[in-house]
C-alpha cells in the first residue's frame, strides 16, 4: 500500500453457528477481543503509518479490537510480539484506532483479515459472522514544513522573500 509492504498473520476461527460478538466468553462486549484465535494476530509494515492521526512506524506489532455493543470499535496496535492470542497487555498499547462498523449481507463463516489498497492509501478490515470493521490507513508522508533537504532549504529560502 502506498510503497509500503504490510502483512498479517493471524489464525481464522470458524463460526459453526454459533453468537461471535457479544456471545463468545471472550468476546464480551467491552472486552478487548484477540483479532483472530491461538497466537495473537500479527500485523508487520515497512514504513510508517497513518491512520488518521495516529502514527505506526515501520515495524511488527500485534492487534487487538476492543468491541462495543453501539458500534464504536477500536483496532488496537501492540508493541508486545509473540505472545499467546490471550496475553494482552494495554500498557503496551502503541494506538487505538476508531473502525468503522458495517453489517454484512451475509454470513462470514470462517473469519478473515484483508488488507487492501484504495486511493493514495488502503484499509485494514475484519469480517465475520455478519459484521465488517475496518480502518483507513496511508503511509506517513512528511508535511512540506517539515521537509529539510538541503535543496528544500534553499527553495524555501528563495520563496519566503515573495510571499507577502
Amino acid at each position: 500500500i502506498a510503497g509500503s509492504e504490510i502483512s498479517v498473520n493471524y489464525g481464522r476461527p470458524s463460526k459453526r453457528g454459533r453468537e461471535i460478538f457479544g456471545g463468545l466468553g471472550d468476546m464480551k462486549w467491552g472486552m478487548v477481543w484477540r483479532m483472530g484465535a491461538n497466537e495473537a494476530t500479527h500485523f508487520t509494515t515497512t514504513k510508517k503509518l497513518a491512520f488518521g492521526t495516529h502514527e505506526v512506524p515501520a515495524g511488527t506489532y500485534t492487534l487487538f479490537v476492543l468491541l462495543d455493543q453501539g458500534g464504536k470499535w477500536q483496532l488496537i496496535v501492540n508493541k508486545q510480539t509473540k505472545q499467546w492470542g490471550t496475553a494482552y497487555d494495554a500498557k503496551q498499547d502503541l494506538v487505538r484506532i476508531p473502525m468503522t462498523v458495517t453489517a454484512l449481507p451475509s454470513v462470514v463463516e470462517k473469519m478473515e483479515i484483508t488488507v487492501k489498497p484504495a486511493g493514495a492509501g488502503g484499509e485494514i478490515a475484519v469480517q465475520w459472522d455478519k459484521t465488517r470493521a475496518a480502518a483507513t490507513l496511508s503511509t506517513f508522508v512528511k508535511s512540506p514544513a517539515a521537509i529539510t533537504s538541503p535543496l528544500a532549504r534553499v527553495v524555501n529560502a528563495w520563496m519566503l522573500p515573495l510571499m507577502p
